[in-house]
């Protein structure tokens, strides 16, 4: 008998809730649910459940407890020039049989531009030990690609999803103060930390949406329930982790045709060198940004150095955040001496695999001796 659970992310108790779970659940806690439960002032049982309807229905794309990945593998946004005719088929090698690269996009401008010719973009973490050189050479020769550009993020400024709670978000919206600065600096695990991060980091299934969803976990990492529990908040003191979070399907419209987003948007800045955790800061302070941060695009993007991600239902709103950023930048006297907007066309959205195991485990896969990728 079909489920009578509303799955909508329309259905105001679904509102409700996942505008506390997108982003809104801080570090580690042993029990999640209780935390979303009391900041949306729902039953915990509510909670659960309307979660678990919204995973199994394809609403939600997965429910898990994110990491700082900046922190633990070496990471980039790349940007692939591959020819039109392998655009696809290089799309769906990035996304199946690259674990390592986390968002695949194609992207486009609105006009010819300076980079309007990379096309491809993916975030990329590499294991530690791995060379991400090496691993991007591997890649474009699997793809195609003639050309491609590593931009590591120097610093962040915004970090946080939010689709529900910023529709309707007023353009210009922002903190009262500058963003926050974070650094990306790679943080060096014992053993054991490995051993609970691995478990920990896997997304959960519908039926482990309950109260102590870590107890499985514990067992499968082969520590106790407490040990688990310690090594796990000691990884959050030491800001390796993230946020629990409920990503919501926001590409593909739902079932009854709801769309969380249409237009995903990747701005680019040109600032004056030396003025970048500056100018990122009065970027990262505005509300609409899902990501904002520091990377050098290079002499193929106009060297650009400061860049931000928005989502939004219509063009001209996301178009008038943007505006809305750029008038800011002014008003706090920020030159900008160049600006552009890549826009986001068919894409796949999966977390980057960080575990250095996993990396030799897929070298052998593919072929390829794991010594010859070692960063040396």
């Amino acid at each position: 008998m079909p489920s009578t659970i509303p799955t909508d992310i329309s259905d105001p108790v679904n509102a409700r809730i996942l505008a506390v779970s997108e982003d809104r659940i801080a570090g580690f806690l042993e029990d999640p649910f209780a935390e979303i439960s009391r900041l949306s002032e729902l039953p915990v049982e509510t909670v659960s459940e309307r979660l678990r309807g919204m995973l199994e229905s394809g609403v939600i794309r997965r429910i898990r407890q994110t990491l700082m990945a900046t922190n633990l593998a070496p990471g980039a946004l790349v940007a692939w020039r591959v020819p039109t005719e392998r655009l696809d088929e290089g799309f769906d090698y990035l996304a199946k049989d690259d674990p390592f690269s986390g968002h695949v996009v194609i992207r486009s401008t609105d006009a010819e531009t300076p980079g309007s010719v990379y096309r491809l973009w993916t975030t990329l973490k590499v294991p530690q030990g791995f060379s991400m050189q090496k691993h991007c050479e591997l890649l474009a020769s699997r793809i195609g690609a003639s050309a491609f550009r590593i931009m590591p993020a120097k610093r962040l400024f915004a970090l946080g999803v939010g689709h529900v709670r910023r529709r309707g978000m007023e353009p210009g919206s922002r903190t009262d103060e500058p963003g926050q600065v974070i650094d990306t600096n790679i943080v060096t695990l014992s053993e054991i930390e490995w051993q609970v991060l691995g478990p920990l980091k896997r997304e959960l299934e519908p039926d482990e949406l309950r109260p102590e969803p870590w107890r499985a976990r514990a067992e499968e990492a082969g520590v106790s329930y407490r040990e688990f529990l310690a090594v796990a908040r000691g990884l959050a003191d030491r800001g390796v982790i993230g946020r629990f979070s409920t990503f919501l399907e926001h590409v593909k419209p739902s079932a009854t045709g709801t769309r969380v987003t249409r237009y995903n948007a990747l701005f680019h800045w040109r600032v004056p060198e030396g003025r970048e955790i500056e100018a990122g800061r009065e970027v990262g302070r505005h509300h609409i940004l899902t990501h904002a941060y520091w990377r050098e695009g290079g002499p193929e993007f106009a060297n650009v150095n400061i860049m931000a991600v928005a989502h939004g239902t219509e063009k001209p709103v996301v178009l008038a955040h943007k505006e809305a950023i750029d008038r800011h930048l002014e008003a706090v006297g920020i030159p900008v001496s160049y600006t552009n907007v890549f826009w986001g066309g068919r894409s796949e959205i999966k977390p980057s695999e960080i575990m250095p195991q996993a990396y030799e485990e897929w070298c052998r896969r593919v072929g390829v001796d794991p010594e010859a990728m070692r960063d040396r």
